[in-house]
């Protein structure tokens, strides 16, 4: 892997295609804490991007370009490799699991022993407002604490970097604006910079940073 001095998410020359034609031709870098808000119509390339940084690009398109994180090249990097958490617009929470099921699942390795385990669950419990919602069934939340919920989860796999797809979309506007309130100041505290992709100008509006907009198929 080859190590850069820059901080944060940094693409350089990406260029993504699908059967000739170029969906994606950016260079942008985001610093930590900050976020870079890419707009564009359906079928403009959005999720396609984070799906190249992510490392979960369908190989029926055709990339290139660099993507470094916090100085490190993760372009040819595995996935679950590249330290990169993911919001979308579904929660994804587990139905098998309850709420503290769901946030114990992302725990690192290194995290050892049950006491300790069971600890970081209740501490992130507490950080979003849900202490006591452990032994819930995800599908009795609501809206806004099952988003929450997903938030932690992503957090607590203690990413380097934060991709968002869209995971306000389905959110009541008073409820979208709360939760993406707390998805951002959850990375400003933790420096993850952040790559949100969106239709709504509101979220770019909240977002304050950079926008880069992907023309139309």
């Amino acid at each position: 892997m080859t190590e850069r001095s820059a901080s944060g998410l940094v693409l350089e020359n990406v260029r993504i295609s699908l059967k000739g034609r170029i969906l994606v031709d950016l260079s942008l870098g985001v610093a930590p804490g900050r976020v870079a808000t890419v707009m564009g119509p359906s079928g403009s390339g959005k999720s396609t991007l984070l799906a190249y940084v992510g490392g979960f690009l369908e190989p029926a398109f055709t990339a290139e370009g660099t993507v470094l994180l916090n100085g490190t090249d993760i372009t040819r990097l595995a996935a679950h490799r590249r330290h990169v958490g993911i919001l979308f617009q579904d929660d994804l929470l587990f139905p098998h699991l309850s709420v503290a099921g769901n946030l114990a699942f992302a725990l690192p390795e290194r995290v050892r022993g049950r006491a300790a385990r069971r600890q970081r669950v209740e501490d992130a419990l507490i950080e979003i407002g849900l202490e006591a919602h452990g032994e819930r069934d995800p599908a009795t939340l609501s809206g806004g604490q099952r988003a929450r919920v997903a938030l932690m989860r992503v957090l607590l796999s203690e990413p380097h970097a934060l991709l968002l797809d869209e995971p306000f979309s389905k959110l009541d506007a008073t409820l979208r604006a709360q939760i993406r309130d707390l998805v951002f100041a959850k990375a400003r505290e933790r420096e993850l910079p952040v790559l949100l992709v969106t239709h709504d100008p509101a979220d770019a509006e909240a977002a304050g940073n950079h926008v880069v907009s992907l023309s139309s198929p």
